[in-house]
Protein backbone atom coordinates (compact mmCIF):
# COMPACT_ATOMS: atom_id res chain seq x y z
CA UNK A 1 0.00 0.00 0.00
CA UNK A 2 2.82 2.34 0.89
CA UNK A 3 4.59 1.60 -2.39
CA UNK A 4 1.43 2.34 -4.38
CA UNK A 5 0.93 5.62 -2.52
CA UNK A 6 4.52 6.73 -3.12
CA UNK A 7 4.24 5.76 -6.79
CA UNK A 8 1.04 7.75 -7.25
CA UNK A 9 2.63 10.75 -5.55
CA UNK A 10 5.63 10.55 -7.86
CA UNK A 11 3.36 10.38 -10.90
CA UNK A 12 1.38 13.38 -9.62
CA UNK A 13 4.57 15.36 -9.03
CA UNK A 14 5.79 14.46 -12.51
CA UNK A 15 2.50 15.61 -14.02
CA UNK A 16 2.74 18.88 -12.12
CA UNK A 17 6.28 19.45 -13.34
CA UNK A 18 5.22 18.73 -16.91
CA UNK A 19 2.32 21.13 -16.59
CA UNK A 20 4.57 23.83 -15.15
CA UNK A 21 7.05 23.35 -17.98
CA UNK A 22 4.28 23.63 -20.55
CA UNK A 23 2.93 26.76 -18.91
CA UNK A 24 6.38 28.33 -18.92
CA UNK A 25 6.86 27.38 -22.56
CA UNK A 26 3.59 28.94 -23.63
CA UNK A 27 4.01 32.14 -21.64
CA UNK A 28 2.06 31.11 -18.55
CA UNK A 29 -0.75 29.51 -20.54
CA UNK A 30 -0.90 25.75 -21.11
CA UNK A 31 -1.13 24.41 -24.68
CA UNK A 32 -4.36 23.36 -26.32
CA UNK A 33 -5.74 20.25 -24.65
CA UNK A 34 -3.16 20.49 -21.84
CA UNK A 35 -3.47 20.67 -18.08
CA UNK A 36 -2.60 23.36 -15.60
CA UNK A 37 -0.30 23.00 -12.58
CA UNK A 38 -3.18 21.52 -10.56
CA UNK A 39 -3.80 18.76 -13.07
CA UNK A 40 -7.07 20.18 -14.40
CA UNK A 41 -7.79 20.16 -18.11
CA UNK A 42 -8.08 23.58 -19.67
CA UNK A 43 -8.84 24.88 -23.12
CA UNK A 44 -5.40 26.40 -23.45
CA UNK A 45 -4.15 29.06 -25.80
CA UNK A 46 -4.30 29.00 -29.57
CA UNK A 47 -1.95 31.25 -31.55
CA UNK A 48 -3.76 34.17 -33.10
CA UNK A 49 -4.25 34.59 -36.83
CA UNK A 50 -1.69 37.41 -36.84
CA UNK A 51 0.91 35.16 -35.17
CA UNK A 52 0.30 32.38 -37.68
CA UNK A 53 0.51 34.84 -40.57
CA UNK A 54 3.81 36.20 -39.30
CA UNK A 55 5.21 32.69 -38.95
CA UNK A 56 4.14 31.78 -42.49
CA UNK A 57 5.64 34.96 -43.94
CA UNK A 58 8.88 34.50 -42.01
CA UNK A 59 9.33 30.89 -43.10
CA UNK A 60 8.45 31.75 -46.69
CA UNK A 61 11.10 34.47 -46.79
CA UNK A 62 13.69 32.14 -45.26
CA UNK A 63 12.90 29.37 -47.75
CA UNK A 64 13.14 31.78 -50.69
CA UNK A 65 16.44 33.16 -49.40
CA UNK A 66 17.80 29.63 -48.99
CA UNK A 67 16.75 28.73 -52.55
CA UNK A 68 18.41 31.87 -53.92
CA UNK A 69 21.65 31.05 -52.09
CA UNK A 70 21.71 27.39 -53.11
CA UNK A 71 20.60 27.95 -56.71
CA UNK A 72 24.14 28.53 -58.11
CA UNK A 73 25.25 25.23 -56.61
CA UNK A 74 22.25 23.41 -58.05
CA UNK A 75 22.87 25.03 -61.43
CA UNK A 76 26.52 23.93 -61.34
CA UNK A 77 25.46 20.36 -60.55
CA UNK A 78 23.01 20.42 -63.45
CA UNK A 79 25.60 21.99 -65.77
CA UNK A 80 28.08 19.24 -64.97
CA UNK A 81 25.76 16.90 -66.90
CA UNK A 82 25.19 19.23 -69.88
CA UNK A 83 27.12 19.46 -73.16
CA UNK A 84 29.37 22.50 -73.44
CA UNK A 85 27.21 24.19 -76.06
CA UNK A 86 24.13 24.08 -73.81
CA UNK A 87 25.63 25.12 -70.47
CA UNK A 88 25.17 28.87 -70.91
CA UNK A 89 22.06 28.55 -73.03
CA UNK A 90 20.03 26.86 -70.30
CA UNK A 91 19.73 28.90 -67.13
CA UNK A 92 17.29 26.51 -65.49
CA UNK A 93 17.84 23.26 -63.67
CA UNK A 94 16.11 21.07 -66.24
CA UNK A 95 18.63 19.10 -68.30
CA UNK A 96 17.51 18.67 -71.90
CA UNK A 97 20.52 16.59 -72.96
CA UNK A 98 22.66 14.58 -70.54
CA UNK A 99 26.42 14.42 -71.10
CA UNK A 100 27.77 11.69 -68.82
CA UNK A 101 31.25 11.99 -70.30
CA UNK A 102 31.98 15.26 -68.48
CA UNK A 103 33.16 13.40 -65.39
CA UNK A 104 35.54 10.89 -67.02
CA UNK A 105 36.75 13.56 -69.45
CA UNK A 106 37.39 16.02 -66.65
CA UNK A 107 39.21 13.39 -64.61
CA UNK A 108 41.81 12.94 -67.36
CA UNK A 109 41.63 16.30 -69.17
CA UNK A 110 44.82 17.77 -67.69
CA UNK A 111 48.42 16.60 -67.80
CA UNK A 112 47.86 14.52 -64.66
CA UNK A 113 44.81 12.56 -63.51
CA UNK A 114 42.63 14.62 -61.22
CA UNK A 115 43.36 12.17 -58.42
CA UNK A 116 46.91 13.55 -58.42
CA UNK A 117 45.63 17.04 -57.59
CA UNK A 118 43.32 15.66 -54.92
CA UNK A 119 46.29 13.90 -53.35
CA UNK A 120 48.38 17.08 -53.47
CA UNK A 121 45.63 19.01 -51.72
CA UNK A 122 45.26 16.25 -49.14
CA UNK A 123 48.98 16.40 -48.35
CA UNK A 124 48.92 20.18 -47.98
CA UNK A 125 45.76 20.12 -45.87
CA UNK A 126 47.06 17.39 -43.57
CA UNK A 127 50.33 19.23 -43.02
CA UNK A 128 48.55 22.51 -42.30
CA UNK A 129 46.13 20.87 -39.87
CA UNK A 130 48.89 19.15 -37.92
CA UNK A 131 50.96 22.33 -37.91
CA UNK A 132 48.13 24.48 -36.59
CA UNK A 133 47.07 21.96 -33.95
CA UNK A 134 50.57 21.58 -32.54
CA UNK A 135 51.90 25.13 -32.77
CA UNK A 136 48.73 27.07 -31.98
CA UNK A 137 47.86 24.91 -28.97
CA UNK A 138 51.35 25.36 -27.51
CA UNK A 139 51.30 29.11 -28.11
CA UNK A 140 47.83 29.37 -26.59
CA UNK A 141 48.93 27.47 -23.48
CA UNK A 142 51.89 29.81 -23.08
CA UNK A 143 49.69 32.92 -23.26
CA UNK A 144 46.96 31.47 -21.04
CA UNK A 145 49.00 29.80 -18.30
CA UNK A 146 52.59 31.07 -18.29
CA UNK A 147 53.98 34.37 -17.07
CA UNK A 148 56.89 35.90 -18.95
CA UNK A 149 58.26 39.30 -19.90
CA UNK A 150 56.48 41.34 -22.54
CA UNK A 151 53.58 38.89 -22.50
CA UNK A 152 50.92 41.56 -23.01
CA UNK A 153 52.90 43.29 -25.74
CA UNK A 154 53.43 40.02 -27.59
CA UNK A 155 49.75 39.17 -27.19
CA UNK A 156 48.72 42.50 -28.73
CA UNK A 157 51.19 42.07 -31.58
CA UNK A 158 49.84 38.59 -32.18
CA UNK A 159 46.28 39.91 -32.39
CA UNK A 160 47.37 42.68 -34.75
CA UNK A 161 48.49 40.09 -37.28
CA UNK A 162 44.83 39.12 -37.73
CA UNK A 163 44.25 42.50 -39.37
CA UNK A 164 47.26 42.08 -41.67
CA UNK A 165 46.21 41.05 -45.21
CA UNK A 166 48.14 38.22 -46.81
CA UNK A 167 48.84 40.42 -49.84
CA UNK A 168 51.05 42.62 -47.66
CA UNK A 169 53.43 39.82 -46.71
CA UNK A 170 53.24 37.60 -49.79
CA UNK A 171 56.08 39.40 -51.63
CA UNK A 172 58.69 39.22 -48.83
CA UNK A 173 57.60 35.66 -48.11
CA UNK A 174 58.04 34.69 -51.75
CA UNK A 175 61.51 36.26 -51.87
CA UNK A 176 62.53 34.43 -48.70
CA UNK A 177 61.21 31.05 -49.82
CA UNK A 178 62.70 31.55 -53.27
CA UNK A 179 66.14 32.12 -51.78
CA UNK A 180 65.74 28.98 -49.68
CA UNK A 181 64.73 27.02 -52.77
CA UNK A 182 61.24 26.09 -51.61
CA UNK A 183 59.30 27.55 -54.53
CA UNK A 184 57.34 24.87 -56.40
CA UNK A 185 57.15 22.73 -53.27
CA UNK A 186 54.56 22.35 -50.53
CA UNK A 187 56.87 23.72 -47.83
CA UNK A 188 55.95 27.43 -48.21
CA UNK A 189 52.34 26.50 -47.49
CA UNK A 190 52.93 24.02 -44.65
CA UNK A 191 55.94 25.40 -42.75
CA UNK A 192 54.31 28.71 -41.66
CA UNK A 193 51.58 26.67 -39.97
CA UNK A 194 54.26 25.02 -37.82
CA UNK A 195 55.28 28.44 -36.51
CA UNK A 196 51.90 29.44 -35.03
CA UNK A 197 51.18 32.11 -37.62
CA UNK A 198 47.37 31.81 -37.45
CA UNK A 199 46.53 34.24 -34.67
CA UNK A 200 42.82 33.51 -34.93
CA UNK A 201 43.28 29.92 -33.80
CA UNK A 202 45.69 30.95 -31.04
CA UNK A 203 43.15 33.41 -29.69
CA UNK A 204 40.38 30.81 -29.94
CA UNK A 205 42.40 28.30 -27.92
CA UNK A 206 43.45 30.92 -25.37
CA UNK A 207 39.81 31.65 -24.66
CA UNK A 208 39.12 27.95 -24.26
CA UNK A 209 42.06 27.33 -21.92
CA UNK A 210 41.07 30.29 -19.76
CA UNK A 211 37.76 28.54 -19.18
CA UNK A 212 39.52 25.52 -17.67
CA UNK A 213 39.86 25.88 -13.87
CA UNK A 214 43.42 26.47 -12.71
CA UNK A 215 42.75 24.12 -9.80
CA UNK A 216 43.39 21.25 -12.19
CA UNK A 217 46.83 22.67 -12.94
CA UNK A 218 47.57 23.07 -9.25
CA UNK A 219 46.49 19.50 -8.51
CA UNK A 220 48.77 18.19 -11.24
CA UNK A 221 51.61 20.38 -10.01
CA UNK A 222 51.23 18.94 -6.50
CA UNK A 223 51.68 15.49 -8.03
CA UNK A 224 54.98 16.66 -9.47
CA UNK A 225 53.88 17.52 -13.00
CA UNK A 226 55.62 20.29 -14.89
CA UNK A 227 54.26 22.44 -17.67
CA UNK A 228 54.85 19.86 -20.45
CA UNK A 229 52.99 17.18 -18.54
CA UNK A 230 50.19 19.55 -17.51
CA UNK A 231 49.77 20.63 -21.11
CA UNK A 232 49.80 17.11 -22.54
CA UNK A 233 47.85 15.23 -19.88
CA UNK A 234 45.54 17.85 -18.37
CA UNK A 235 44.88 20.71 -20.78
CA UNK A 236 45.15 19.04 -24.17
CA UNK A 237 42.53 16.30 -23.55
CA UNK A 238 40.05 19.00 -22.49
CA UNK A 239 40.69 21.04 -25.63
CA UNK A 240 39.05 18.60 -28.04
CA UNK A 241 36.26 21.02 -29.11
CA UNK A 242 38.74 23.83 -29.76
CA UNK A 243 41.13 21.50 -31.56
CA UNK A 244 38.30 20.12 -33.70
CA UNK A 245 37.20 23.65 -34.58
CA UNK A 246 40.75 24.54 -35.57
CA UNK A 247 41.08 21.40 -37.68
CA UNK A 248 37.79 22.00 -39.51
CA UNK A 249 38.49 25.65 -40.25
CA UNK A 250 42.04 24.85 -41.36
CA UNK A 251 40.77 22.10 -43.64
CA UNK A 252 38.15 24.30 -45.30
CA UNK A 253 40.40 27.35 -45.68
CA UNK A 254 43.41 25.41 -46.94
CA UNK A 255 41.40 23.21 -49.30
CA UNK A 256 39.73 26.30 -50.80
CA UNK A 257 42.91 28.40 -50.95
CA UNK A 258 43.75 29.38 -54.51
CA UNK A 259 46.00 32.41 -54.18
CA UNK A 260 48.81 30.89 -52.10
CA UNK A 261 48.96 27.72 -54.19
CA UNK A 262 48.98 29.75 -57.39
CA UNK A 263 51.96 31.81 -56.18
CA UNK A 264 54.19 28.97 -55.01
CA UNK A 265 53.21 26.00 -57.19
CA UNK A 266 54.25 26.36 -60.83
CA UNK A 267 54.80 22.74 -61.82
CA UNK A 268 51.51 21.14 -62.98
CA UNK A 269 52.37 17.93 -61.14
CA UNK A 270 52.30 19.89 -57.86
CA UNK A 271 49.00 21.68 -58.45
CA UNK A 272 46.34 21.57 -55.78
CA UNK A 273 42.71 21.14 -56.81
CA UNK A 274 42.01 24.88 -56.92
CA UNK A 275 44.90 25.60 -59.27
CA UNK A 276 44.00 22.52 -61.32
CA UNK A 277 40.44 23.79 -61.76
CA UNK A 278 41.83 27.07 -63.04
CA UNK A 279 43.73 25.12 -65.69
CA UNK A 280 40.41 24.12 -67.29
CA UNK A 281 39.81 27.75 -68.29
CA UNK A 282 41.34 28.57 -71.66
CA UNK A 283 41.99 32.20 -72.55
CA UNK A 284 41.19 31.44 -76.20
CA UNK A 285 37.57 30.67 -75.33
CA UNK A 286 37.78 26.90 -75.79
CA UNK A 287 37.25 26.12 -72.11
CA UNK A 288 35.83 22.74 -71.20
CA UNK A 289 33.09 24.04 -68.93
CA UNK A 290 31.33 20.72 -68.50
CA UNK A 291 34.50 19.03 -67.24
CA UNK A 292 35.27 22.06 -65.07
CA UNK A 293 31.89 21.92 -63.35
CA UNK A 294 32.14 18.15 -62.95
CA UNK A 295 35.51 18.38 -61.21
CA UNK A 296 34.25 21.32 -59.15
CA UNK A 297 31.50 19.10 -57.76
CA UNK A 298 34.07 16.45 -56.85
CA UNK A 299 36.20 19.13 -55.18
CA UNK A 300 33.27 20.29 -53.05
CA UNK A 301 32.52 16.83 -51.68
CA UNK A 302 35.36 16.75 -49.07
CA UNK A 303 34.42 20.21 -47.79
CA UNK A 304 30.79 19.21 -47.50
CA UNK A 305 31.67 16.02 -45.63
CA UNK A 306 34.06 17.85 -43.30
CA UNK A 307 31.39 20.35 -42.33
CA UNK A 308 28.68 17.69 -42.10
CA UNK A 309 30.56 15.41 -39.72
CA UNK A 310 32.35 18.19 -37.83
CA UNK A 311 29.40 20.51 -37.36
CA UNK A 312 28.80 19.39 -33.77
CA UNK A 313 32.40 20.03 -32.76
CA UNK A 314 32.45 23.28 -34.71
CA UNK A 315 29.44 24.73 -32.91
CA UNK A 316 30.61 23.46 -29.53
CA UNK A 317 34.11 24.81 -30.01
CA UNK A 318 32.93 28.28 -30.99
CA UNK A 319 30.32 28.39 -28.21
CA UNK A 320 32.72 27.35 -25.45
CA UNK A 321 35.44 29.79 -26.49
CA UNK A 322 33.24 32.86 -26.54
CA UNK A 323 33.97 33.60 -30.22
CA UNK A 324 30.84 35.18 -31.70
Amino acid sequence: MTNQTSTSREELDANKLTALDEEALFGGRPPVGGTDSKGKKVKGHRPSARTRARAIIKHTILILAALIMIYPLLWMIASSFRPNDLIFREAGLVISSVEWENYPNGWSALSEPFSKYLMNSAIVVLGCILGNLVSCSMAAYAFARLEFKFKKIMFVLMLMTIMLPIHVIIVPQYIMFSQIGWVNTFWPIIVPKLLATDAFFIFLMIQFIRGIPKDMDEAARIDGAGHPRIFLQVILPLMVPALATTAIFTFIWTWSDFFTSLIYLTNPSNYTVQVALNAFIDSTGESNWGALFAMSIITLVPVFLAFLFGQKFLIKGIATTGIK
